[in-house]
Protein backbone atom coordinates (compact mmCIF):
# COMPACT_ATOMS: atom_id res chain seq x y z
CA UNK A 1 0.00 0.00 0.00
CA UNK A 2 1.10 3.43 -0.51
CA UNK A 3 0.50 4.83 2.93
CA UNK A 4 2.37 1.95 4.16
CA UNK A 5 5.58 2.67 1.83
CA UNK A 6 5.09 6.32 2.59
CA UNK A 7 5.02 6.14 6.10
CA UNK A 8 8.15 3.54 6.10
CA UNK A 9 10.29 6.28 3.90
CA UNK A 10 9.18 9.26 6.05
CA UNK A 11 11.57 7.37 8.81
CA UNK A 12 13.95 7.79 6.54
CA UNK A 13 13.96 10.57 5.13
CA UNK A 14 16.20 12.88 7.24
CA UNK A 15 15.38 16.12 8.11
CA UNK A 16 19.31 17.74 7.28
CA UNK A 17 21.18 20.72 6.02
CA UNK A 18 23.07 20.23 3.04
CA UNK A 19 25.86 23.29 2.47
CA UNK A 20 25.28 24.46 -0.62
CA UNK A 21 27.69 26.27 -3.01
CA UNK A 22 26.53 27.38 -6.83
CA UNK A 23 28.42 29.32 -9.21
CA UNK A 24 25.99 31.26 -11.72
CA UNK A 25 23.37 34.15 -10.62
CA UNK A 26 23.14 33.46 -7.18
CA UNK A 27 23.05 35.72 -3.51
CA UNK A 28 25.17 35.83 -1.10
CA UNK A 29 26.30 32.46 0.29
CA UNK A 30 24.95 31.47 3.50
CA UNK A 31 27.01 31.61 6.06
CA UNK A 32 25.97 29.21 8.81
CA UNK A 33 26.45 26.44 6.26
CA UNK A 34 29.68 27.22 4.89
CA UNK A 35 32.81 25.19 6.71
CA UNK A 36 36.15 24.68 4.42
CA UNK A 37 34.66 22.39 1.61
CA UNK A 38 36.98 19.05 0.56
CA UNK A 39 40.20 20.08 -1.69
CA UNK A 40 40.06 18.73 -4.51
CA UNK A 41 44.06 18.31 -4.44
CA UNK A 42 45.77 15.80 -6.71
CA UNK A 43 45.03 11.89 -5.71
CA UNK A 44 46.17 8.96 -7.49
CA UNK A 45 45.17 10.35 -11.56
CA UNK A 46 43.41 13.40 -10.23
CA UNK A 47 42.75 16.16 -12.38
CA UNK A 48 44.32 16.96 -16.02
CA UNK A 49 47.20 18.69 -17.32
CA UNK A 50 49.93 18.73 -15.15
CA UNK A 51 48.27 16.38 -12.89
CA UNK A 52 47.62 13.80 -15.13
CA UNK A 53 44.38 12.22 -16.60
CA UNK A 54 42.10 10.40 -14.81
CA UNK A 55 41.82 7.16 -14.43
CA UNK A 56 39.02 4.84 -16.26
CA UNK A 57 35.75 4.52 -14.97
CA UNK A 58 35.58 1.72 -12.07
CA UNK A 59 33.14 -1.22 -12.62
CA UNK A 60 32.09 -4.01 -10.56
CA UNK A 61 32.63 -7.43 -11.54
CA UNK A 62 29.40 -8.02 -13.06
CA UNK A 63 30.40 -4.87 -15.03
CA UNK A 64 28.16 -2.29 -14.13
CA UNK A 65 29.29 0.86 -13.09
CA UNK A 66 31.07 1.69 -9.52
CA UNK A 67 29.43 5.29 -8.15
CA UNK A 68 31.27 4.99 -5.06
CA UNK A 69 34.87 4.00 -3.78
CA UNK A 70 36.16 0.55 -5.17
CA UNK A 71 37.27 -2.05 -2.84
CA UNK A 72 40.14 -1.06 -0.34
CA UNK A 73 39.86 2.71 -1.83
CA UNK A 74 38.46 6.18 -0.42
CA UNK A 75 37.05 9.22 -1.36
CA UNK A 76 33.88 11.00 -1.47
CA UNK A 77 31.66 13.39 -4.08
CA UNK A 78 32.16 17.00 -3.89
CA UNK A 79 29.58 19.47 -4.60
CA UNK A 80 28.99 20.59 -8.04
CA UNK A 81 27.33 23.80 -9.81
CA UNK A 82 24.44 24.96 -11.00
CA UNK A 83 21.56 23.77 -13.18
CA UNK A 84 21.13 27.25 -14.41
CA UNK A 85 23.50 29.40 -16.31
CA UNK A 86 27.31 27.97 -17.51
CA UNK A 87 30.01 29.12 -15.09
CA UNK A 88 32.04 27.00 -13.16
CA UNK A 89 31.29 22.90 -13.18
CA UNK A 90 27.48 23.67 -14.47
CA UNK A 91 27.10 22.39 -18.44
CA UNK A 92 27.49 23.87 -21.29
CA UNK A 93 24.33 22.92 -22.34
CA UNK A 94 22.40 24.76 -19.47
CA UNK A 95 19.77 27.80 -19.83
CA UNK A 96 20.43 30.98 -18.16
CA UNK A 97 17.94 31.85 -15.97
CA UNK A 98 16.25 34.42 -18.78
CA UNK A 99 15.63 31.11 -21.10
CA UNK A 100 13.46 29.36 -18.31
CA UNK A 101 9.57 28.85 -19.11
CA UNK A 102 8.44 30.66 -15.67
CA UNK A 103 4.88 30.70 -15.40
CA UNK A 104 3.99 34.21 -14.37
CA UNK A 105 3.45 33.97 -10.93
CA UNK A 106 6.70 31.48 -10.47
CA UNK A 107 8.41 34.51 -12.08
CA UNK A 108 7.32 37.24 -10.00
CA UNK A 109 7.74 35.13 -6.92
CA UNK A 110 11.90 34.22 -7.88
CA UNK A 111 12.55 37.98 -8.34
CA UNK A 112 10.84 38.60 -5.08
CA UNK A 113 13.60 36.08 -3.60
CA UNK A 114 16.20 37.12 -5.49
CA UNK A 115 15.53 40.75 -4.04
CA UNK A 116 15.47 39.21 -0.47
CA UNK A 117 18.44 37.03 -0.58
CA UNK A 118 18.86 34.03 1.84
CA UNK A 119 16.67 36.08 4.61
CA UNK A 120 13.71 33.58 3.16
CA UNK A 121 15.87 30.62 1.86
CA UNK A 122 14.59 27.64 4.27
CA UNK A 123 17.92 26.14 3.94
CA UNK A 124 19.86 29.09 6.02
CA UNK A 125 17.53 27.91 8.82
CA UNK A 126 19.37 24.42 8.90
CA UNK A 127 16.55 22.89 6.79
CA UNK A 128 17.25 20.17 4.05
CA UNK A 129 17.63 21.55 0.20
CA UNK A 130 15.82 18.95 -2.06
CA UNK A 131 16.70 18.24 -5.73
CA UNK A 132 19.58 19.36 -7.51
CA UNK A 133 21.06 21.37 -4.56
CA UNK A 134 21.43 17.98 -2.43
CA UNK A 135 24.51 17.84 -4.48
CA UNK A 136 25.75 21.61 -3.99
CA UNK A 137 27.57 20.82 -0.98
CA UNK A 138 30.65 21.38 0.07
CA UNK A 139 30.42 18.51 2.68
CA UNK A 140 30.31 15.79 0.38
CA UNK A 141 28.17 12.94 -0.25
CA UNK A 142 28.42 8.66 -0.81
CA UNK A 143 27.07 6.35 -2.74
CA UNK A 144 26.32 3.02 -1.23
CA UNK A 145 24.77 0.27 -3.29
CA UNK A 146 22.71 -2.27 -1.90
CA UNK A 147 22.16 -4.98 -4.35
CA UNK A 148 20.79 -7.23 -1.60
CA UNK A 149 18.04 -4.74 -1.00
CA UNK A 150 17.76 -3.84 -4.72
CA UNK A 151 18.59 -0.21 -3.61
CA UNK A 152 21.25 2.68 -3.49
CA UNK A 153 21.78 4.71 -0.42
CA UNK A 154 23.11 8.35 -0.87
CA UNK A 155 24.72 9.88 2.40
CA UNK A 156 25.60 13.23 2.74
CA UNK A 157 27.83 15.04 4.91
CA UNK A 158 25.87 18.34 5.82
CA UNK A 159 24.05 18.94 8.94
CA UNK A 160 22.97 15.35 10.43
CA UNK A 161 23.91 13.33 7.88
CA UNK A 162 21.13 12.66 6.26
CA UNK A 163 20.32 10.07 3.69
CA UNK A 164 18.25 9.17 0.52
CA UNK A 165 16.99 6.22 -0.94
CA UNK A 166 16.46 5.10 -4.16
CA UNK A 167 14.82 1.98 -5.04
CA UNK A 168 15.89 -0.57 -8.21
CA UNK A 169 13.34 -3.18 -7.45
CA UNK A 170 10.58 -1.78 -10.03
CA UNK A 171 7.53 -0.32 -7.68
CA UNK A 172 5.78 2.39 -9.42
CA UNK A 173 6.14 5.92 -8.35
CA UNK A 174 3.51 7.11 -5.55
CA UNK A 175 0.53 8.87 -7.37
CA UNK A 176 0.23 12.95 -6.15
CA UNK A 177 -3.43 12.55 -5.47
CA UNK A 178 -3.29 9.65 -3.34
CA UNK A 179 -4.78 10.42 0.08
CA UNK A 180 -1.93 8.55 2.27
CA UNK A 181 1.05 10.54 0.31
CA UNK A 182 2.94 12.41 2.75
CA UNK A 183 5.02 14.72 0.68
CA UNK A 184 8.94 14.83 1.39
CA UNK A 185 12.36 16.97 1.49
CA UNK A 186 13.59 14.19 -1.09
CA UNK A 187 10.72 13.34 -2.45
CA UNK A 188 10.37 9.18 -3.33
CA UNK A 189 13.06 7.95 -6.17
CA UNK A 190 12.54 5.18 -8.04
CA UNK A 191 15.87 4.31 -10.50
CA UNK A 192 16.87 1.70 -13.10
CA UNK A 193 19.93 1.23 -14.84
CA UNK A 194 20.27 2.39 -18.99
CA UNK A 195 23.78 1.17 -19.87
CA UNK A 196 26.24 3.25 -18.03
CA UNK A 197 23.64 5.72 -16.63
CA UNK A 198 21.84 5.10 -13.47
CA UNK A 199 18.17 7.23 -14.12
CA UNK A 200 15.76 8.28 -11.57
CA UNK A 201 12.63 9.51 -11.16
CA UNK A 202 11.35 11.28 -8.46
CA UNK A 203 8.23 12.48 -7.36
CA UNK A 204 6.26 13.47 -3.61
CA UNK A 205 7.84 16.78 -2.76
CA UNK A 206 7.05 19.05 -0.03
CA UNK A 207 7.15 22.98 -0.87
CA UNK A 208 9.42 23.73 2.04
CA UNK A 209 12.69 23.95 0.47
CA UNK A 210 14.71 25.69 -2.50
CA UNK A 211 16.01 23.06 -4.95
CA UNK A 212 17.72 25.94 -6.86
CA UNK A 213 20.52 28.42 -4.58
CA UNK A 214 18.79 31.39 -5.98
CA UNK A 215 14.91 30.04 -5.36
CA UNK A 216 13.96 28.75 -8.32
CA UNK A 217 9.92 27.72 -7.30
CA UNK A 218 8.28 24.37 -7.66
CA UNK A 219 5.09 23.00 -6.22
CA UNK A 220 3.38 19.74 -5.29
CA UNK A 221 3.58 18.91 -8.97
CA UNK A 222 7.23 18.79 -9.31
CA UNK A 223 9.11 15.35 -11.29
CA UNK A 224 12.29 15.35 -11.22
CA UNK A 225 14.06 12.91 -13.61
CA UNK A 226 18.18 12.39 -12.75
CA UNK A 227 20.54 11.09 -14.72
CA UNK A 228 23.94 9.96 -13.06
CA UNK A 229 27.05 8.86 -15.06
CA UNK A 230 30.80 8.59 -14.28
CA UNK A 231 32.62 9.13 -17.51
CA UNK A 232 36.07 8.63 -15.26
CA UNK A 233 37.45 8.02 -12.32
CA UNK A 234 37.27 11.18 -11.26
CA UNK A 235 34.07 12.80 -12.90
CA UNK A 236 30.32 12.59 -11.62
CA UNK A 237 28.02 14.00 -14.28
CA UNK A 238 24.61 15.15 -13.03
CA UNK A 239 21.95 15.96 -15.35
CA UNK A 240 18.11 16.70 -14.52
CA UNK A 241 15.13 17.26 -16.01
CA UNK A 242 12.30 19.52 -14.24
CA UNK A 243 8.71 18.96 -14.90
CA UNK A 244 6.59 21.24 -12.79
CA UNK A 245 3.76 22.09 -14.91
CA UNK A 246 2.40 24.94 -11.96
CA UNK A 247 5.49 26.52 -12.07
CA UNK A 248 6.70 25.73 -15.31
CA UNK A 249 4.87 26.13 -19.07
CA UNK A 250 7.05 22.85 -20.01
CA UNK A 251 10.07 21.23 -18.75
CA UNK A 252 13.62 22.47 -19.15
CA UNK A 253 16.91 20.45 -18.20
CA UNK A 254 20.36 21.44 -16.72
CA UNK A 255 22.83 20.29 -14.51
CA UNK A 256 26.52 20.09 -13.31
CA UNK A 257 29.57 17.86 -12.92
CA UNK A 258 31.07 16.80 -9.64
CA UNK A 259 34.88 15.76 -8.52
CA UNK A 260 35.64 12.77 -6.65
CA UNK A 261 37.65 14.07 -3.64
CA UNK A 262 40.64 12.37 -2.06
CA UNK A 263 41.26 14.68 0.77
CA UNK A 264 40.11 15.97 3.88
CA UNK A 265 38.54 19.62 4.69
CA UNK A 266 42.28 20.20 6.12
CA UNK A 267 44.27 19.07 2.99
CA UNK A 268 45.15 15.93 4.82
CA UNK A 269 45.23 12.34 2.84
CA UNK A 270 42.10 10.01 3.73
CA UNK A 271 39.04 10.87 1.95
CA UNK A 272 36.41 10.37 4.42
CA UNK A 273 33.94 12.97 5.27
CA UNK A 274 33.83 14.50 8.35
CA UNK A 275 31.26 15.47 10.81
CA UNK A 276 29.38 18.55 10.29
CA UNK A 277 26.24 19.70 12.01
CA UNK A 278 24.46 23.11 11.05
CA UNK A 279 22.71 23.86 13.82
CA UNK A 280 26.56 23.93 16.00
CA UNK A 281 27.47 25.95 13.65
CA UNK A 282 24.73 28.69 13.23
CA UNK A 283 25.94 32.06 12.50
CA UNK A 284 22.78 33.53 10.25
CA UNK A 285 19.78 33.87 12.97
CA UNK A 286 20.45 37.75 13.53
CA UNK A 287 20.59 38.33 9.45
CA UNK A 288 17.41 36.86 9.42
CA UNK A 289 14.63 38.36 11.19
Amino acid sequence: MIGTHVNRLMLFAGAAVLSSLSWALLPTPTVAQQPPGPRETPGPGRGRGERGPSKPTPRHASGRVNLGAPPGGSGFWGGGGSIVGRRGSSLPTNHDVSELPFQPWSKALYDARLKQGEKDDPHARCLPPGGPRQFQTPNGFEFIEQPDRKRITIIFGGGPRSWRFIYLDGRPLPKLDDADLIPTYFGYSMGRWEGDTLIVESTGYNEKFWFHRGGLPHTDALHLTERFSRPDFDTLKYEVTVDDPKAYTRSWRGGFTMPWTYTNWDGSPGGEMQEYFCQDNERDYSRLR
